[in-house]
C-alpha cells in the first residue's frame, strides 16, 4: 500500500473511532514499557520518540513521570489531534510530528526510540529500507531502540491490513550489526474486545 493509500486508511480509522480505548491496541497503562524506561533512562531530560503512538497513553505517561523531551510521530494526524485533545494543557509539552515513519527524516537524534505495533505494518522493501534510515539517523551512538511486533503466534491481520509477524532473529537482521540485541519478551496483549495478541518486544542499543 502506497503512503497516500495508508495514510488515509489511518485517518479514516481514527475519524471513526470515537476513544482511544475503541482500538485494538489500546493499553491503559504501558507497564513493560515504561519499567524499560524508566530504568535505561533515569535522566528526564532524555529525549524520547514513541513512533505511531497516535493517541496512546504512553506520552502522556512519560509527561507524568517528569520527562521534558517527549515527541509522538503518526501517520495519522486526525490521531494527533485526539491525543492533544486528550491531554489537555499538557499536549503542550509534547512535540507531535504527523509523518510517515517510512519517509520520516528526523532533525535530531534521541536516547530512545520507540514504537509499539507501527513497524509491523510495513511490508515492503521500500517501506522498511525508509524505516531503517530514518531510525539510524533518528538515534544516537549509546541510544535505544524499542520495537514491538506482533510474534510468529501474533495475528496476521490488523485494522483490515496485512501485518510482517516477526521472530526475534528476523528482528535481529533487521536492525544489523550497529544495534545489539539487550532484551527480547513475549507479552500477551489484551484487546479491549477481549481478544489476545501475542507481542515481541525487544530492547537495542545502538553502538
Amino acid at each position: 500500500m502506497e503512503k497516500v493509500s495508508l495514510q488515509n486508511h489511518w485517518e479514516e480509522v481514527y475519524k471513526k473511532q470515537d476513544s482511544p480505548e475503541a482500538v485494538s491496541w489500546y493499553q491503559e497503562h504501558p507497564q513493560v514499557v515504561m519499567e524499560w524506561i524508566e530504568e535505561l533512562l533515569p535522566d528526564r531530560s532524555s529525549s524520547i520518540i514513541d513512533i505511531g503512538g497516535g493517541d496512546s497513553t504512553l506520552a502522556h505517561a512519560l509527561l507524568q513521570k517528569g520527562y521534558q523531551h517527549v515527541s509522538v510521530l503518526d501517520i495519522s494526524c486526525n490521531a494527533l489531534q485526539r491525543a492533544r485533545k486528550n491531554l489537555g494543557e499538557e499536549a503542550l509539552k509534547v512535540n507531535w510530528i504527523c509523518e510517515d515513519a517510512a519517509v520520516f527524516q528526523p532533525s535530531k537524534s534521541y536516547d530512545l526510540w520507540h514504537d509499539r505495533a507501527a513497524f509491523h505494518f510495513l511490508n515492503s522493501k521500500k517501506q522498511k529500507e525508509g524505516y531503517k534510515q530514518a531510525l539510524t539517523a533518528g538515534v544516537k551512538p549509546g541510544g535505544w531502540v524499542m520495537l514491538a511486533t506482533f510474534s510468529k503466534e501474533g495475528p496476521r491481520r490488523c485494522s483490515g491490513l496485512d501485518i510482517t509477524q516477526y521472530s526475534k532473529k528476523e528482528l535481529q537482521d533487521f536492525m544489523g550489526r550497529a544495534f545489539k540485541l539487550e532484551k527480547a519478551v513475549f507479552f500477551d496483549h489484551t484487546t479491549p474486545g477481549g481478544k489476545v495478541q501475542n507481542f515481541l518486544y525487544t530492547l537495542f542499543k545502538r553502538i
